[in-house]
């Protein structure tokens, strides 16, 4: 007994970081034993929480980075990404926040990339995505990734990741839009539903022949993706 206090440290999780942890963990100390050399960013993710959901490690009240190494004793404190202030001050623990939004999404979320489109956000989906793929992605072309995976998460090249709290899909949507404070960026429709491309004004004699029986009588104003070439008009739906 008296060994294993040598390597003991106890960890603090705030606000909606403690949606990984078990019940009985929530908003408590938690005693860790830890093995000598082992980094705090090591020992957060061991609990299942996603590094890239932390932004600030408090090391016996000292602000740390991931790298840091546990020592016998220490009292560490975690806190999730900050939206309403600046902690510029102390060790950002993730670059800052991307300038443009937008999403790469894993192969179980077809129903939330269709609807995040729908209101005009880039949003990359296959249902044949593998991790590799989507973390590529995330990397080089620096978008947030939204899984129900946290192991995906926990990739050491994430940078903008979120693990998504909820499973049906208009509850996710409205999730990621809050976490997100995407409100005043919604732009309906700018974007196809099938495929993430830009839906642009087309010209109704360009699209005749892509038109439903009798469309054409009844609407004259259209719209095409520039990439797949779908056709869309304000129907009466």
């Amino acid at each position: 007994m008296g060994s294993s206090n040598l390597n003991m440290v106890t960890f603090r999780f705030y606000e909606e970081l403690n949606d990984h942890l078990k019940p009985g963990l929530r908003k408590k100390e938690i005693p860790h034993n830890f093995n000598y050399g082992q980094t705090v960013k090591d020992a957060i993710e061991k609990m299942s929480i996603p590094h890239c959901e932390v932004d600030l490690i408090l090391a016996n009240g000292h602000s740390v980075g991931f790298a840091y190494r546990l020592k016998p004793g220490d009292f560490i404190s975690v806190y999730p990404v900050f939206e309403s202030f600046d902690i510029s001050p102390v060790v950002r623990l993730h670059p800052e926040p991307l300038r443009v939004i937008r999403f790469v999404l894993d192969a179980h979320l077809g129903k939330l990339a269709r609807q995040l489109r729908l209101l005009g956000f880039d949003t990359l989906y296959r249902n044949d995505f593998n991790d590799d793929e989507i973390v590529e992605l995330s990397v080089t072309q620096k978008r947030i990734i939204l899984t129900r995976d946290r192991g995906l998460l926990m990739h050491k090249q994430v940078t903008h990741g979120y693990f998504l709290r909820n499973t049906r899909p208009g509850k996710q949507l409205r999730e990621v839009v809050v976490r997100f404070q995407l409100e005043a960026l919604i732009k309906p429709f700018a974007r196809c539903a099938l495929c993430n491309g830009k839906i642009i004004p087309a010209d109704k004699k360009s699209v005749l022949d892509k038109l439903p029986e009798n469309t054409a009588m009844y609407y004259n104003e259209f719209f095409i993706c520039n990439k797949c070439h779908q056709v869309y008009w304000k129907g009466s739906h």
